[in-house]
């Protein structure tokens, strides 16, 4: 191990940095991009409901 090694390894230890490159953290499983999808389709519908909801509110306000 050349002494570059070694400092970089110091370094990395003493900083609380990754030792193992980024790219070798592992992968973004389908169960993920499932569940993602499906909390934004939630996101959407709830979304959805209360600007439903607001909107026949507001229309059945007798204003005049």
């Amino acid at each position: 191990m050349s002494v570059l090694e070694q400092w970089w390894l110091y370094l990395s230890i003493r900083m609380g940095l990754p030792v193992t490159p980024i790219r070798d953290r592992g992968e973004v499983s389908a169960t993920t991009i499932v569940m993602a999808a499906a909390l934004i389709a939630l996101a959407l519908a709830v979304g959805a409901i209360i600007t439903s909801r607001v909107t026949s509110k507001a229309n059945s306000l007798d204003l005049g």
